[in-house]
Parts: C-alpha cells; sequence; structure tokens
C-alpha cells in the first residue's frame, strides 16, 4: 500500500483507518445496472462486493493538529463491517496521542463518522480526543438531535449531543475557517450539512470529500447516487461540480471510503475522468 502520510504545501496528511464495510452494488447503488460497473470492475472485490475504508485523516497545519471523522467505533449497528474500532490502536501504532488533537471536525453526522468522538468508561462515555473542539456542520446537528430518540439513531445520544453539554460544539455554518490552510465547504445531499474540507497551502490544494463520493466510479459517474443520500439530486449536482473543481485545480482528491490511504488525482484517458491513486 502507498504510504499513510502526504503532504500538500506545509500541510502533513496522515490517513487512519476505523475498519471496513461491505456492501453489495446493487443494495448501495439501487438505481445502478449490474452491466454499468463494468467499467470499474476496479471498484469491486473478486466477489463482486464494495469494500469501502473507514477513513479518518489527521492533518498538522499552522501548528493545529486536526482529525477530519472518527469512524464507526465499536459498535457495527446494523451495518456489515469486515472489522471495525481500529482507530485506537491506529492512533498507537502511529505514535500520535488523542490528547494532542486541538480540532475534530465532522463532515457529517451519519455514525460511521462519528464513532470515536467518545470511548466508553466504566458506566458512562468520556471524549477520546479530551482537548479538542469538535466542529460539525449546524445544518446536520438541527437534524439528526431531533432524532436522537430513534432506535435506528441511538448513536446520537452517545456520540453528539453530550458535545453541546461539555462544552466542545462548534457549529458550522457554511463556510468555515479552521486554519489558514484548511477551510471547511459546504458539499450538501448526502447529507443535507454535508461538508467536505479544502486544504490550500504553498501553492498546492487537496479536498478531503468525506461522503461527497463513496467509490472512485463517481469520478466519472457523478450522477450515481447511493441510497444513503438523502437528497440524490442535490448530491449528484454537488458531486459534479466537486468533482470538476478537484480536476480543474489539479488537485488531490482524498477520500475515506476509497481504497486505503485514499489520495489520488483525477485523470483523464479516452474522455472519461478516473481516480489515480498517488504512488
Amino acid at each position: 500500500m502507498a504510504d499513510y502520510r502526504t503532504t500538500i504545501g506545509n500541510v502533513e496528511i496522515a490517513s487512519l483507518s476505523d475498519g471496513r464495510l461491505r456492501f453489495a452494488p446493487s443494495d448501495f447503488f439501487p438505481d445502478i445496472e449490474a452491466q454499468q460497473w463494468d467499467a470499474y470492475r476496479s471498484d469491486l472485490s473478486p466477489k463482486g462486493d464494495l469494500l469501502m475504508n473507514m477513513g479518518c485523516f489527521l492533518l498538522r497545519s499552522d501548528g493545529k493538529t486536526v482529525l477530519v471523522d472518527t469512524g464507526l467505533g465499536l459498535k457495527s449497528y446494523d451495518l456489515d463491517t469486515l472489522e471495525t474500532g481500529l482507530l485506537h490502536d491506529e492512533f498507537r501504532a502511529k505514535c500520535i496521542n488523542p490528547d494532542d488533537v486541538d480540532m475534530v471536525m465532522i463532515t457529517h453526522l451519519h455514525r460511521d463518522h462519528v464513532g470515536w468522538n467518545f470511548t466508553p468508561d466504566g458506566d458512562g462515555w468520556r471524549p477520546t480526543f479530551p482537548n479538542a473542539k469538535y466542529y460539525v456542520p449546524e445544518t446536520d446537528w438541527r437534524i439528526f438531535t431531533r432524532r436522537a430518540g430513534m432506535e435506528r439513531f441511538s448513536y446520537i445520544k452517545e456520540q453528539v449531543l453530550p458535545l453541546e453539554a461539555l462544552g466542545l460544539l462548534e457549529l458550522m455554518d457554511g463556510e468555515q475557517v479552521l486554519t489558514s490552510e484548511l477551510t471547511a465547504i459546504p458539499t450538501p445531499g448526502h447529507t443535507p450539512g454535508h461538508t467536505s474540507l479544502l486544504i490550500s497551502s504553498g501553492g498546492e490544494k487537496a479536498i478531503i470529500v468525506g461522503d461527497a463520493s463513496h467509490v472512485p466510479a463517481q469520478a466519472q459517474e457523478t450522477h450515481w447516487s447511493p441510497r444513503a443520500d438523502s437528497k440524490p439530486d442535490v448530491s449528484a449536482e454537488t458531486r459534479k461540480k466537486l468533482m470538476d473543481r478537484i480536476e480543474a485545480d489539479n488537485a488531490v482528491l482524498v477520500s475515506g471510503h476509497y481504497p486505503a490511504p485514499g489520495y489520488g488525482r483525477l485523470v483523464r484517458l479516452e474522455g472519461r475522468r478516473y481516480w489515480k491513486a498517488l504512488d
């Protein structure tokens, strides 16, 4: 596998994984016929499944340590996980101290992006990153916290709501500058408040796309919207604009669900646009 670290200008990025998810393509993309995958067989496992990394990214910028998303955590809920709960081990293996994290940016409030906000501690929970402020899209906060009483959204009670009571919550409304090199940018559609992260440093750019794109095929097939997108038409429009922007800027496309470590550029081949992993 390629190095889990890369740099964009002066920004250091480390790719971390909390595990992997497995989906049948027909379940994840119910509107896409099987033959439409023929041009993208490399996105599928030998058995024809979609195997998605649950990637998180640790960035160092302007003297700050910023974590993007916190994985699924210790519970698999109703998801088909090959493994989960690996983020703590990743921190230890890479000699990263959770206490050193200054900011946690959450791209959106789905369960596989907030699972290590808190860590079990006896009968309760404690913040996994105790010295960090957690930056959460305000639109998602309003919508998802209203659903906390529903069984499907029980994780909101454990991993999201306590942020406010502990004074750890920062709500993002529109673009949010995190450091002089990092700017959170709205990319709605997957969830109403979904947010990506623009990295701009030393004349280089990258965008951590979150769930604005789940598989490399969507670099070309921007109209492919998965079942989980709350507003498929909006997500398709957002995805096209995002891919066009990344291509025009020759930016690195960074994805937690693409094959780890998730760094790549958009290239053209015979009139089609592909994501090519960095060497």
